[in-house]
C-alpha cells in the first residue's frame, strides 16, 4: 500500500536492531485517516475468508484491527497484557516474547469473547518474528476457534515471521513489506 510505505519513508525511523519507530502515526499517536485506509485495504483482501471475529494484541494492534473489523462488519477482541478485575477468573493466557519491550509479556483473553466455532482473522501492526501472532494463534486455538487469516500493516521480511506462520495454511497479508533495514535505509520488497 503506497500511502503507508510513503509515510514510513517520510516519518519512520530505523533505530537499528530491526526496530522501526512509527509511533508518530501508527502506535503511539495514530493517524485515523491512514488507519481507515489501511483497514479498508485489509478488509478488501480478507473479505472472502468468512471471518466472524478479528483478534489482535493490545495496544498497537487495536487501531488496524478496529478499522479492518469496521470495514468487515465484525467485532474485535484484543488480548490484554494484564488481567483487569472485571475479567473472569478462568481466562485464556499465553506468554510471548516482545522485541520492543525486551521481555516476555502475557496475552490474556476472556472466554466470554472468544469461543469455539469462531473463525478468527488476526490483525496486528507488525509481522516480524511471528512470536506475537503465534501467541494470538495459541489463544484462539485454546478457545476452540479456527484461524482463517493473518494481516499486518508492516512486515519485516528479514525477521522470518511469514515462514514461522506458514504451517497455519492461511492467507497472510501485509500492506508494507520491508526487505531490509541496513544503516539508515528502509528497503521495501518491491523496490
Amino acid at each position: 500500500m503506497q500511502e503507508l510505505k510513503d509515510r514510513i519513508l517520510r516519518e519512520g525511523k530505523n533505530l537499528g536492531n530491526g526496530i522501526l519507530k512509527v509511533d508518530g502515526f501508527i502506535n503511539h499517536q495514530v493517524d485515523p485517516v491512514l488507519m481507515d485506509a489501511c483497514g479498508r485495504e485489509l478488509a478488501r483482501r480478507f473479505r472472502e475468508i468468512g471471518a466472524t471475529k478479528v483478534l489482535t494484541a493490545e495496544i498497537s494492534g487495536i487501531a488496524p484491527a478496529l478499522t479492518t473489523a469496521l470495514h468487515l462488519g465484525l467485532p474485535v477482541v484484543y488480548a490484554r497484557k494484564s488481567k483487569p478485575i472485571t475479567m473472569p477468573d478462568q481466562v485464556f493466557l499465553t506468554l510471548t516474547p516482545s522485541h520492543t519491550k525486551g521481555r516476555t509479556v502475557e496475552l490474556i483473553v476472556s472466554p466470554e469473547y472468544l469461543s469455539g466455532g469462531e473463525r478468527v482473522l488476526i490483525i496486528d501492526d507488525f509481522l516480524a518474528t511471528g512470536a506475537t501472532i503465534l501467541g494470538l494463534v495459541r489463544l484462539a486455538q485454546t478457545a476452540g476457534a479456527k484461524i482463517v487469516g493473518v494481516g499486518a500493516l508492516v512486515e519485516k521480511d528479514f525477521e522470518g515471521g511469514r515462514q514461522v506462520l506458514s504451517h497455519l495454511g492461511v492467507q497472510i497479508e501485509s500492506l508494507a513489506c520491508i526487505r531490509s533495514m541496513e544503516g539508515d535505509a528502509i528497503v521495501f520488497m518491491d523496490d
